[in-house]
C-alpha cells in the first residue's frame, strides 16, 4: 500500500545547506517548500515539525552508496537519527536525483535555474525523484 487516507509518504533529499521535501498524496508526487538549513538541530526540528504537520506515515530518504560516499552516507543517517519521527524510514538510492531534477528546469532561463538551486526548489525536485524511485519499486 502506497498511502492511506490518514497519512502521506514524504520524500527527503538531505543536503548541507537545504533539505528538499516532497509528498506522495492521493497518487500524486508534489514538491514542498524546502527547509533552509542553518544548523542540524534547527533543521531536524523543522523536518520533524513538517512530518507531524503532514501526518506522515513514511519517510523516504535519498542516500548514496555507502561504499562510494561513506562520509555523506554517515552524515545523512546521523541527521535522520535526530528526527523525532515514529513512522517508517526507508532509504532509497539517490544517485543522480539532483541531475534528473535539474533536467526538469531546462525550460527555464539561466537566472531562474540558478535561483531554483539557491532557494532549494531544485532540492525539493530531487526529493520528488527520490520519492518516484520508491513508488516505482513497489
Amino acid at each position: 500500500m502506497v498511502s492511506n487516507a490518514n497519512g502521506v509518504i514524504i520524500g527527503c533529499d538531505v543536503g548541507l545547506k537545504r533539505i528538499g521535501l516532497a509528498g506522495y498524496i492521493s497518487g500524486i508526487i508534489l514538491p514542498f517548500e524546502p527547509i533552509l538549513r542553518k544548523n542540524r538541530n534547527q533543521a531536524s526540528q523543522e523536518v520533524t515539525s513538517f512530518l507531524h504537520s503532514k501526518n506522515a506515515e513514511k519517510l523516504i530518504v535519498g542516500i548514496p552508496d555507502k561504499n562510494t560516499c561513506s562520509d555523506t552516507y554517515a552524515r545523512i543517517t546521523h541527521f535522520i537519527g535526530l528526527l523525532a519521527f515514529g513512522g517508517e524510514i526507508i532509504y532509497v538510492n539517490e544517485d543522480f536525483s539532483s541531475a534528473e531534477a535539474f533536467e526538469h528546469l531546462l525550460h527555464m532561463g539561466r537566472k531562474s535555474r540558478k535561483q531554483a538551486q539557491k532557494d532549494g526548489k531544485l532540492d525539493s525536485l530531487a526529493a520528488c525523484e527520490i520519492l518516484q524511485r520508491y513508488v516505482e519499486s513497489l
